[in-house]
């Protein structure tokens, strides 16, 4: 399914509240490359994707927009830091290495997706390969059934998952431990695998549960059935077509005019990662990826450098710049209740397991976002990550307590439930306000 900006849109807010304007950048810019796919191919070749720089303080919903956007197309996609690396010459990571990840992102989902097709297949024989190590222990037991009707009756069983933590002995391929080397451009030599390849594959039996050897089969009739090969290259395309590098913490590499000291180096890994973002070709284990049609999504707070302090050639490969609002008591009323993963959802669920029942009224919502947008006000500003920290010591007593009983217990969190709990808290923030 190929989305309009709307529809992205639309799907970005089923998880991010507010923002708007930074998802209709990175909407535009997703189906623009559903528009030059459309294209000819003389065409297409001239035609980059317009890479967006987003300035905005910690916890507003830059990295879950970029990560999202990619989930939704189902693109490889990868996000990094920008202080994990250093310029040539100083110890560390080079920046090369942010496209080998996303090569190796991009490899373990054209996997997963090779895989899912060959299903049907698969389950066939790893159902075949179970019932007929579990007829010999059935048989053990007494049951005098004839072979066609319990291997039938095993057969449901097993579908059914009765029998998934029954202990069976099977053979699997005994892979040699990985042990990464990495000598230089893209290049990494795996030392528990240099001979492997020449010598025919050892198995050993091992004694796991029927759900172990379940999966142990059908990762092995998977890898069977699917061709490497077609893997690596079907990945190499679709990281150079579709991939997305996140680049978070941008600002810390910005320079701010100094030339001495670490902002040295700082300077240089801008420098260093101007190829990457310009287009160039990168060569990693599983061939040469150019870089040229790979959309950037870079994001920096930004609070003590300006976006005008990274070096200009690199300001030019990010046309788009976009600023994320700070979120509001408003906001945080419906981080907490609207979206698909919204915080109540999460914490209601966790505690349903140890049988506590929470309820929260409308006026301990507002209560909690007024806590929560005070303590950003008079403290470090952590946007929606504020929240958790509110919520974890709203709830540290009735998490503390559950479990252990089978009688269901049914919390209601009102507004005085709050003031309560969060006495400490309030007096703390009322303090700061006389604090120079």
């Amino acid at each position: 399914m190929e989305f309009t900006p709307k529809q992205i849109v639309g799907e970005l807010d089923r998880y991010i509240i507010g923002q708007d304007e930074a998802k209709k950048a990175v909407a535009i810019a997703l189906r623009n490359r559903y528009r030059r796919s459309r294209l000819s191919e003389e065409l297409r070749e001239e035609i980059t994707p317009k890479n967006i720089i987003m300035k905005g303080p910690t916890g507003v919903g830059k990295t879950e927009i970029a990560r999202r956007l990619a989930r939704l197309v189902k693109a490889p996609f990868v996000k990094v830091e920008a202080t994990k690396f250093t310029e040539v010459g100083y110890v560390g990571r080079d920046v090369e290495s942010i496209v080998r990840d996303l090569v190796e992102a991009s490899i373990r989902l054209v996997r997963e997706e090779k895989f899912k097709e060959v299903q049907p297949k698969v389950t066939d024989i790893v159902e075949k390969k179970l019932v007929n190590i579990i007829l010999p222990i059935r048989k053990q037991a007494g049951s005098d059934e004839p072979d066609a009707s319990l291997k039938e009756e095993i057969l449901q069983e097993l579908r059914k998952g009765n029998l998934d933590k029954l202990q069976v002995s099977v053979e699997a391929v005994d892979e040699p431990k990985n042990m990464q080397i990495d000598v230089g451009q893209g290049q990494e030599i795996n030392i528990g695998s240099i001979f492997g390849n020449f010598m025919p594959k050892k198995k050993k039996m091992r004694t796991v549960t029927v759900k172990q050897a379940r999966d142990i089969f059908v990762a092995e009739e998977s890898a069977k059935l699917v061709d490497s090969d077609s893997i690596a290259s079907e990945a190499l395309r679709r990281a150079e077509q579709d991939g997305v590098i996140f680049i978070d913490e941008i600002d810390k590499v910005a320079a701010r005019g100094n030339t001495q000291g670490p902002d040295v180096s700082r300077e240089g890994v801008q420098r260093d990662i101007l190829p990457i973002v310009e287009g160039c070709a990168v060569q990693t284990k599983y061939g040469v990826i150019r870089t040229d049609f790979i959309l950037f999504i870079a994001a920096g707070a930004f609070h003590i450098s300006k976006v005008q302090d990274l070096i200009p050639e690199l300001q030019g490969r990010f046309p788009i710049k976009v600023e994320l609002n700070n979120l509001t008591e408003n906001d945080f009323v419906l981080i907490l209740t609207q979206p698909d993963n919204a915080i109540l959802k999460q914490y209601k669920e966790l505690l349903k397991v140890d049988g506590v029942e929470l309820e929260f009224t409308d006026d301990a919502i507002r209560e909690i976002a007024r806590i929560a947008t005070m303590e950003n006000e008079n403290s470090e500003n952590l946007g929606a990550r504020r929240l958790h920290a509110v919520m974890e010591a709203l709830l540290e007593e009735v998490s503390y307590n559950a479990g252990g009983s089978e009688e269901e217990v049914r919390v209601i969190v009102d507004k005085n439930y709050v003031d309560e709990h969060l006495a400490g808290s309030l007096k703390t923030m009322n303090l700061r306000r006389y604090i120079i």
